[in-house]
């Protein structure tokens, strides 16, 4: 059995909080029932969504090789073939190999503002020595895809992109246009192309609300146990301790030590606890995760957290899950260490870099601060490097919340939405910063996936139900029901 602290699906009463889900995701539900995931088998829609993945996955978009451009063209001539016209679809080059496509669907004049549905198609290294199959390929084997991107993020842009072809086939037309957004180096490198789109291109992504990576659904042993919908996100930032000393010949020791004095640091460092703080999605998080959980310790743990940010006991008992301690303070853990410059000198200099993950409403300096007090020795210095981007949150609307409790409750009966805080980063941290609320929400089902690792994979059938469910849930906020 594993760790007590996994969620597992109890018999929540949800089912009679949401009002029955609305006609036309019913009707979609119809056509879109699970089904088996063999190639005979699959809707057009389906087969669709795979064909786009493939060719995502195909091009290999690396920060080291590019090719963002390449698969940003590649969509928008797909889009093109479909019959949008010219100007609705964009493709923008951010830096030489780099690239971003945006594509909108027109809907009735109605004066809302549109739906933004995000995805980046860039992907981190994979070096096909360390891969038993080949990283730029779509595989499908055993029920699993597998490719570099399959997981992060080019299963959603695949998502989105068929969407918005079956939309056009079918000459659907929503109460707001409803935009694509395929973007560049999120995963790192010097060109983001949210980045871009908000300095050079805004007009193109201007949306009241929009729906990134970030969230998806928590399967346990095979059974579906929260739909997550991320409403924020932490801060990134990294600091880089130093130690510097004379030296001298190793065959003569002196008491202090560069060396020394930063592993003395680093410990310190390590021994460290943030306090408690919560915010408004944190606090959303623990209450509904508390009538899920199965260990009885851990759900009252959830609920005195709530009800006291101070509980130290509640606080110890949540700490010991790795993810809820992430979701409760910030964080700090060295990540990269260099000293010494030969093997007969005493260390002239010794470096460390310690990666921060701050909580969206507490502050760099404050951070920084925490950590000299911490280490106590003024031999060490902290250094930032460069400046946490402000985060903030999306705010948990009532109507839109309320919408994907209705297609999640119609799609899997039973599963409740929970509102999360990303502990990494997302481009949804730009948007929130432009005045765009994002929201990462996905219905993927995936469990491990191996994302930035080898052999990246996902389940066929999973990506096929978020397929259903997204388009559902995008049918849904572009009707008038979450207005």
């Amino acid at each position: 059995m594993r760790r007590k602290t996994l969620h597992r699906l109890r018999a929540v009463a949800v089912a009679a909080a949401l009002a029955t889900a609305p006609a036309i995701v019913a009707g979609q539900q119809a056509a879109d029932t699970d089904r088996s995931t063999g190639a005979e088998e699959r809707t057009e829609f389906e087969q669709l969504a795979r064909d786009v993945l493939e060719q995502l996955i195909e091009i290999n978009t690396e920060h080291s090789v590019g090719g963002t451009l390449e698969a940003s063209r590649a969509i928008a001539r797909r889009l093109l073939d479909e019959g949008f016209p010219a100007e609705d679809v964009t493709v923008t080059e951010v830096a030489p190999g780099e690239g971003n496509v945006v594509a909108r669907l027109h809907g009735r004049a109605t004066g809302r503002k549109p739906l933004l549905l995000l995805a980046h198609i860039d992907v981190v290294e994979a070096k096909p020595e360390d891969w038993t199959l080949p990283p730029f390929e779509l595989i499908e084997q055993d029920g699993t895809f597998y490719g570099r991107g399959v997981a992060d993020n080019k299963d959603e842009a695949a998502i989105y992109t068929a969407i918005l072809i079956r939309m056009k086939r079918e000459g659907y037309r929503p109460d707001r246009d409803i935009i694509v957004a395929l973007t560049a180096d999120e995963e790192g490198g010097g060109h983001n192309g949210v980045s871009w789109l908000l300095e050079n291109r805004p007009e193109l992504i201007d949306a009241e609300y929009g729906l990134n990576e970030g969230g998806g659904g928590q399967v346990v042993d095979g059974v579906k146990v929260s739909n997550a919908v991320q409403a924020n996100e932490k801060k990134f930032q990294n600091f880089t301790l130093e130690v510097t000393n004379p030296g001298g010949h190793s065959s003569r020791p002196r008491p202090d030590n560069a060396i020394y004095d930063l592993a003395a640091a680093l410990i310190a460092v390590g021994a460290y606890t943030f306090p408690v703080n919560l915010n408004e999605v944190t606090t959303a998080f623990f209450s509904a995760s508390a009538d899920i959980v199965d260990d009885a310790d851990m759900a009252d743990a959830m609920r005195r957290i709530v009800a006291d940010p101070q509980d130290a006991e509640a606080a110890t008992i949540l700490s010991s899950d790795i993810h809820y301690n992430a979701m409760l303070r910030t964080t700090c853990v060295a990540t990269l260490l260099n000293g010494g410059h030969a093997s007969n000198a005493l260390p002239q200099r010794a470096t460390a870099n310690v990666n921060c993950r701050i909580l969206p409403d507490e502050s760099p300096d404050d951070v920084q601060a925490a950590l000299e007090r911490a280490i106590s020795d003024p031999n060490v210095t902290v250094t930032p490097q460069g400046r946490a981007r402000n985060s903030v949150p999306s705010p948990l609307t009532e109507g839109l919340l309320h919408t994907i409790e209705r297609v999640t409750e119609a799609t899997w009966p039973g599963v409740p939405v929970v509102p999360t805080m990303s502990t990494g980063a997302t481009d949804g941290l730009m948007l929130r910063n432009a005045g765009i609320p994002i929201y990462g929400v996905s219905g993927l089902f995936y469990g491990e996936t191996f994302a930035h690792g080898m052999n990246e994979r996902i389940p066929v059938r999973a990506f096929y139900e978020g397929l259903a469910f997204l388009d559902r849930l995008v049918r849904a906020l572009s009707s008038g029901e979450a207005s």
